[in-house]
């Protein structure tokens, strides 16, 4: 278990001592100091991890040391101990960052509860900051992977609405990438360190859906029995995402427009404005401008959320990202490089990848999976991929076009002549064609009466 290094600053000297051997015996490194510029000192070459102080110091204010210790170790926990008289002061120390603070005089029992609170709360910090860098690394600008001109495009799209505030609207088939388009970028953004929530507007029930986005207040309606933030307001100086923004259902689009309007909200059953800082990424695989039309989104709306828009096109428009796509989640599932046959390659590029990039990382485990040997072939396609390659290719004679629609034509005369006896007039009206032109072609093609 980490000693943490307690800096303790206390200008009297019996409470200084007392404290510091009781932190001692619980297991803690102390450093004592009984003015605030010793501290600052020692604090520019020694790290601190939690610093207890008094806000009533002979040298300096303990605001005035608090704010110069933050910037020079701004991950620091910070207790402060005050006397009666002094508790205003203790709350603005909290405003800079103290976690708390303990009116003299005040037992061991609750200086100790307040460090082992505050180092969960450190702790907690440090996660939080590491799954943030594991967030923004996850989601990098090449984690849209693809080697066409259209994923060399989308990056430097995506670059722009990372660093705008403006909504963001994003369109593509199932499959397409939305809600990774999304993640990039909010994890490249200003607000990567804020919240990032997202809302499937498609799966919530219709009467949750405004308490969900825009929160309630205790009373508002049957079962509100507390008051409840909305998703609008937990991502406050961060991102929400609505995905399938086309399943808001009608009449609460206004409350969503009126946000992007204003900036604002009201909570079921309050009068109160609340302003926000919340940037909107919106997505949906429907055509939003017909759904217009048919009067089942808002045009207002469609063209707010449409400020920044982004669309994705489906796999079977940039066929030459899916070996790479392929590869990458091969490489993801077996743990490591697995070499590809380029046979593999060329029969995935005739696939038709109606489920697009989910379909590519389904088909890519399931590889994995079925294949027996360090090297994917083509025995460990599976059946559904194989055979729609073999049954394109028993379609495609190798022959050249004009000699394949010769044969063709060639058939049909022959048949029809056959069902008409031979009678070519007959057989014209058949074939749907003028009796010379008949007569022509059998000419061409050599036909015999």
């Amino acid at each position: 278990m980490k000693e943490f290094n307690i800096c303790l600053v206390e200008d009297e000297e019996i409470i200084r001592i007392t404290l510091s051997d009781e932190l001692k015996d619980n297991g803690y490194e102390v450093v004592t100091f009984s003015n605030a510029k010793d501290c600052l000192v020692y604090a520019d070459s020694n790290p601190i991890d939690i610093i207890i102080t008094d806000l009533r110091l002979p040298d300096m204010n303990g605001l005035e040391l608090l704010q110069t210790l933050k910037k020079i170790q701004p991950h620091m926990g910070i207790l402060v101990i005050t006397a009666y008289g002094s508790i205003d002061t203790a709350i603005q120390a909290m405003k800079l960052g103290a976690f708390n603070y303990l009116v003299k005089p005040f037992t061991t029992e609750e200086l100790l509860i307040n460090i082992e609170k505050l180092i969960e709360f450190n702790n907690l910090k440090s996660r939080v900051v590491s799954y943030n860098i594991h967030q923004q690394s996850k989601y990098s600008f090449e984690s849209y992977i693809g080697v066409s001109e259209f994923v060399r495009e989308l990056r430097k799209l995506l670059h722009y609405a990372a660093n705008s505030n403006s909504p963001v609207l994003i369109c593509g088939e199932t499959g397409t990438g939305k809600e990774l388009v999304a993640n990039i970028i909010h994890y490249n953004s200003p607000r990567k360190d804020q919240p990032f929530v997202k809302v499937s507007c498609a799966i919530l029930p219709r009467e949750m859906f405004e308490s969900e986005l825009f929160g309630h207040i205790k009373g508002s309606f049957t079962g509100a029995i507390r008051d409840r933030i909305g998703k609008l307001e937990q991502a406050n100086g961060g991102t929400v995402f609505l995905d399938d923004v086309d399943d808001i259902p009608l009449d609460l689009q206004v409350k969503l427009l009126r946000f992007l309007q204003e900036g604002e909200i009201q909570r079921i059953g309050s009068n109160k404005l609340i302003k926000l800082d919340t940037k909107i990424i919106a997505a949906t695989k429907k055509n939003l401008l017909e759904l217009c039309e048919k009067g089942l989104f808002r045009e207002d709306l469609y063209y707010r959320l449409n400020v920044f828009p982004i669309n994705l096109k489906p796999i079977r428009e940039r066929i030459e990202d899916v070996p790479v796509l392929f590869q990458h989640f091969v490489n993801m599932f077996a743990g490591g490089m697995k070499n590809v046959n380029p046979e593999v390659f060329e029969v995935l590029k005739k696939y038709s990848w109606k489920g697009n990039i989910r379909e590519i990382k389904n088909i890519a485990e399931r590889t994995v999976l079925l294949s027996n040997n360090n090297e994917i072939d083509l025995k460990s396609l599976p059946n559904e991929i194989y055979n729609s390659f073999e049954k394109k290719y028993e379609e495609i004679p190798d022959i050249p076009l004009n000699e394949y629609l010769d044969k063709l034509e060639i058939q049909l005369i022959q048949k029809a002549l056959k069902i008409a006896n031979n009678n070519k007039t007959q057989a014209a009206r058949l074939l749907k064609i003028p009796l010379n032109t008949l007569r022509s072609k059998m000419e061409k093609f050599g036909l015999t009466d």
